[in-house]
């Protein structure tokens, strides 16, 4: 008998129960008893979801009130001392400290998971770090779980993911020293799990997917043995990519099962075929966990059925990943288009697919015929659908030649050109583009939604909202402003409803971090653009005021990385089709008088494949990609672009590459530890490191500000910096957003009092 199982189920809920319920606690609405019985009813909701589809074993430690890293800090002990935390009493509102920081503690470094859009707290380990007391609460939702299931099993994150993710302030300091304190302390976890009569623990270890040096595979040795015995049996969870490269190494660890990603490297398989170990179970990631088109189920049963012959009931059946990364379910979301919605399957879909995987393997495939059927119609559909494929869009793509991707002159002779045109100060003063979304524009996007405004109302509602962007920042002192994006409520979802090859979702709502979803459009077909996107908004913010309006658009990349995107074609492709339609935007742009125009492309180090071998392609046709769009402006236009919460250090060749005139850059959480990067390389053009954490509801004060910016400079000539918080605004209030803008004016204005001192 095959089982069924999941590596993660979306903890955000059908409706965003808990990103409502956090923003209810934080703002001090609720007290922490109703966030906790939120938490419960959601768990008890999702397992009773996954008992309705029939799945065999049901898994505790999938959900977190923020981060699942930041959950394995708080239970291991290991909080960093200068939140003068007690690890072993540590308050709900102390965990959120963590997370969001507070008027005294800067909060944790927060950064990509792997290859996703999904944003982990990063913990800080140095010589002094004890994996020592821990929080007791990680075990209510076991116990809950354990009540409830005939087959329990807890999930965490593994200890070398877990060290190997984690950052050291002191660059000197080796990691895996603190190797054996560490096992330890999962020991001790692992051994109360038994306890509790927990069959099993799913051990994320996604880092096997990557290139490893061989101290950090002998460290795979190390942890396993002394965790061998120590509780439940353990299930190695390897995903995101094939471990086929190290899977000698992993086959003689001393564990009793390995998930395996058959979505990102089926032909893994075949050598697990050979060295499962005979006792092991394979867990066989046959669904898409990261995306959300319906399983070629048969495909998938050709895959299966020969390792179901061979093990029995040692195969278990899974999704790739958590699904952590889609949607609840399709079924529910009325704001899918109809023809569309036929071709997917979010979470509760894909719940439904592993049962029939399973019934298929077990019964045979005349026992779910139906199923089958209705499988190959829906693909059927999808591929003889006329909206997919568009021959004009082909044609542009075959007439694409190098000399598109080319800027007319060298950067050095573009910025001469200008500095000359906007007449900046040193450090110049900008944000990355969002401002606030108050309840004000909700609540006209809402109206206007439900048909209670027409659209001209809207419009009003939305230039009123521009005009007040604009005097607050003129007030505030910017040097480059932005209209504030009142009109976006994401900076994805917005231009996928103005392009054509992509389509919504109603309800479609993932994770990002912490509180924050988005709501990642569908690419489904080919991309173009029909008409023009922002002109009219930038051109109006523009009228408003005399200082430079920058244009605001987000990257072929990141549009790419941050949608659902059609498997029916290579992912390079989609990109230049993209690309295409940005170009055309960036173009109208300039000829509207917008001279700076900003290129957003934070998606594009998340998007760099897990093993270095793949890098170079990738990064050759997204830097293409990206030039593509920006190359078609003269040398007078100024070219921006935003990255942030990456590491950057092993991909800026290719971000020189990119060679737009500026890029802003997150750098206050890491304390400017990105820009030493930029400064080793020898970065070529302007950059703006930024110095205003906006992911924290805190207000930086000036000292703090200038303390990053006398970094900066030591490592990047003062002449090539700007002044800019590390993201965009949207999801912080006007109250915080307004000293902070302000504090970052006074510290470019006292930089520049120094400066203009030494010259003297």
């Amino acid at each position: 008998m095959a089982l069924t199982h999941l590596l993660g189920y979306p903890r955000i809920g059908a409706r965003r129960e808990l990103k409502f319920a956090l923003e209810r606690f934080w703002s001090g609405a609720v007290a922490a008893t109703e966030l906790l019985d939120t938490g419960r009813r959601l768990r008890a909701t999702h397992w009773s979801r996954q008992e309705a589809a029939g799945i065999d074993i049901l898994t505790a430690g999938d959900f977190s009130y923020y981060d699942p890293m930041l959950d394995l800090i708080a239970l291991l002990g290991c909080i960093p001392a200068r939140f003068g935390a007690d690890a072993g009493a540590l308050s709900l509102a102390d965990y959120f400290t963590l997370a969001r920081g507070n008027d005294r503690h800067p909060p944790l470094e927060m950064t990509k998971w792997f290859d996703t859009n999904y944003h982990y707290l990063v913990p800080e380990l140095g010589a002094d770090t004890r994996f020592e007391g821990g929080v007791e609460w990680y075990f209510d939702p076991v116990r809950e779980c354990r009540s409830r299931a005939r087959t329990a099993k807890a999930a965490l994150v593994g200890p070398i993911t877990f060290l190997r993710l984690a950052k050291c302030l002191d660059p000197e300091f080796d990691r895996l020293q603190l190797l054996e304190p560490l096992t330890r302390a999962y020991a001790r976890v692992l051994e109360r799990l038994g306890t509790l009569g927990v069959g099993w623990v799913q051990l994320d270890e996604p880092v096997l997917a990557t290139e490893l040096a061989p101290e950090w595979l002998a460290a795979y040795a190390r942890a396993y043995s002394a965790l061998s015995g120590r509780g439940p049996r353990i299930l190695l969870a390897t995903y995101f990519g094939g471990v086929g490269h190290h899977a000698e190494a992993i086959a003689r660890l001393p564990v009793q099962g390995i998930h395996l990603d058959l979505v990102r490297d089926p032909a893994q398989l075949a050598a697990w075929h050979k060295l499962l170990p005979p006792t092991w179970v394979l867990s066989a990631g046959a669904i898409d966990g990261r995306n959300i088109w319906r399983t070629d189920l048969r495909a998938a049963l050709a895959r299966l059925r020969p390792v179901h012959e061979a093990i029995g009931d040692r195969l278990w059946i899974a999704p790739s990943c958590s699904l952590l990364h889609v949607p609840v379910s399709a079924a529910q979301d009325a704001g899918i288009d109809p023809e569309i919605g036929a071709w997917l399957a979010f979470a509760d879909e894909k719940l439904a697919e592993l049962k029939v995987l399973a019934r298929a393997l077990d019964q045979g495939e005349a026992c779910v015929r139906s199923e089958l059927e209705a499988a190959d119609a829906a693909a059927s559909s999808r591929r003889a659908s006329p909206r997919v494929a568009d021959p004009a869009v082909r044609a542009r793509m075959a007439a694409v030649t190098p000399a598109m991707t080319e800027r007319k002159s060298p950067f050095e002779q573009r910025i001469r050109l200008q500095r000359e045109r906007f007449r900046l100060p040193l450090f110049p003063t900008t944000t990355i583009g969002s401002f606030p979304q108050t309840a004000q524009i909700r609540g006209a996007r809402a109206a206007l939604k439900r048909e209670a405004i027409d659209t001209e109302a809207y419009q009003a509602a939305m230039r009123s909202e521009i005009e007040h962007a604009v005097r607050c920042q003129e007030r505030i002192g910017l040097d480059v402003l932005v209209h504030g994006e009142a009109e976006r409520g994401d900076m994805v979802e917005y231009f996928a409803d103005k392009l054509a090859g992509f389509t919504a979702t109603g309800d479609g709502w993932v994770q990002s971090y912490g509180s924050r979803c988005v709501k990642p459009p569908i690419v489904f077909g080919d991309v173009s653009r029909p008409a023009a996107m922002t002109v009219e908004e930038s051109v109006y913010a523009q009228s408003l005021t005399e200082r430079p309006m920058k244009g605001m658009l987000t990257g072929p990349v990141t549009l790419l990385q941050w949608s659902f995107v059609r498997d029916d074609q290579a992912r390079e492709a989609t990109a230049v089709q993209i690309a295409l339609a940005i170009r055309d935007e960036v173009a109208a742009l300039e000829r509207a008088g917008i001279g700076i125009i900003q290129i957003d492309e934070p998606a594009i180090r998340e998007g760099l494949p897990l093993k270095r071998a793949d890098w170079g392609a990738y990064l050759a046709w997204a830097v293409h990609s990206f030039r593509l769009a920006a190359a078609v402006v003269g040398d007078e236009t100024q070219i921006h672009t935003h990255m942030c919460y990456s590491e950057f250090r092993d991909i800026l060749p290719a971000i020189a590459a990119m060679d737009a005139d500026a890029i802003t850059i997150e750098t206050s959480r890491s304390h400017m530890d990105l820009l030493a990067d930029f400064a080793h390389f020898r970065y070529p053009n302007e950059i703006g490191p930024g110095v205003y954490d906006i992911h924290s509801p805190r207000v930086p004060s000036v000292d703090e500000m200038v303390a990053l910016l006398d970094s900066a400079v030591a490592v990047i000539p003062a002449q090539r910096l700007w002044v800019n918080p590390d993201c965009g605004l949207k999801t912080r209030g006007w109250p915080e957003v307004e000293p902070a803008l302000a504090n970052l004016v006074a510290a470019a204005r006292r930089m520049r009092e120094r400066f203009a001192a030494r010259q003297d």
